[in-house]
């Protein structure tokens, strides 16, 4: 079987599990493939952590959900060193970090040092407890979610922190025959003798997910492809250049790091897709989870109702395609 069977047979396990987030699936599995990180925004019950936890099962690999909360301490999530009375030394007790996948609930409700603590963990793939430093599984995958209705006792994340993030997705309610179907779900799952019913599923090894990543960055795209995707990049920091309408929509634009997660969540789209190649479209359709959380619009743009998503759909239109 190959890699993208394999994935594809994840795929269809996840959406068995979940019912009407068709895009959060396909996002999980292009941040896995890209070995980037996910914010996730929606309203509650949305099944954002069932969705996390079914991917999980899904691969080898072991989960953790850590709630965030306004007195959650750094130690909470890197581990600590704990005293051993029988010699007087100390040694590390490692915290959630350590896992594969970590489901970071309602990450704004953390103070800053909790979220500094994290950033490390997302961006140096390390962890640092008094003056030590420990490595995180090769296998490392934060998926943490926001919820927009409840602002009450909350920290907005920092700018370096969001940027750390491969992707932002927002999801929004199911459909009226996707809730039916959630409905089904839910009895067939209550029923006492589900778990007699219940399939066991053939995991994906780590072996398989490394190899797939490999595939991906191995995927062609033409040079005047990535030059577009490149220009993308640069119109969010000289947006006059393409127009006068959008010359004073943005106080900031995307960051180097931007134009790497666009180019492997474009090759990670292209390759889901069963293709060896790159193409536009798998540039755009990325190009609104990937710059949704990088561009700052001014506060003039922001009062006219003006979203980071009309913007990229502005720069979609007017930066000409290969």
């Amino acid at each position: 079987m190959s890699n993208l069977d394999e994935f594809n047979r994840l795929k269809a396990f996840v959406s068995s599990q979940i019912i009407g987030q068709k895009e959060l699936i396909d996002r999980l599995l292009i941040a896995l493939l890209a070995n980037g990180h996910l914010l996730v925004e929606g309203a509650p019950g949305l099944a954002k952590t069932r969705a996390v936890k079914s991917l999980c099962d899904g691969i080898e690999g072991d989960f953790h959900r850590v709630q965030f909360i306004p007195d959650l301490l750094p130690a909470d999530l890197t581990g600590t060193e704990v005293y051993r009375p029988q010699d007087g030394s100390f040694q590390f007790q490692q915290g959630p970090l350590f896992h594969n996948m970590i489901l970071a609930d309602e990450i704004n409700r953390a103070p800053a040092k909790v979220q500094s603590a994290l950033l490390e963990a997302m961006g140096e793939r390390q962890i640092t407890v008094a003056g030590t430093t420990y490595p995180l599984p090769e296998l490392f995958l934060v998926m943490a979610t926001q919820n927009p209705i409840e602002q009450e006792g909350t920290y907005p994340l920092p700018e370096a922190q969001l940027d750390r993030f491969l992707m932002h997705i927002m999801i929004d309610y199911p459909k009226a025959d996707e809730e039916a179907q959630i409905l089904e779900l839910f009895r067939r799952e209550a029923r006492r003798d589900f778990a007699k019913q219940k399939v066991d599923f053939v995991k994906v090894s780590q072996d398989a997910l490394f190899e797939a990543r490999d595939e991906v960055l191995n995927l062609h795209m033409a040079d005047n492809l990535q030059q577009y995707l490149v220009q993308l990049i640069l119109a969010t920091r000289n947006p006059g250049a393409y127009g006068s309408e959008i010359a004073d929509w943005v106080q900031y634009g995307a960051s180097p790091r931007a134009t790497i997660s666009l180019d492997m969540c474009a090759r990670s789209h292209a390759w889901l897709a069963g293709r060896d190649f790159v193409t536009p479209d798998d540039i755009q359709s990325m190009a609104y989870d990937v710059l949704r959380h990088r561009v700052l619009l001014r506060y003039e743009a922001q009062a006219e109702g003006v979203t980071v998503d009309d913007f990229v759909s502005k720069l979609i239109q007017l930066v000409a395609v290969p």
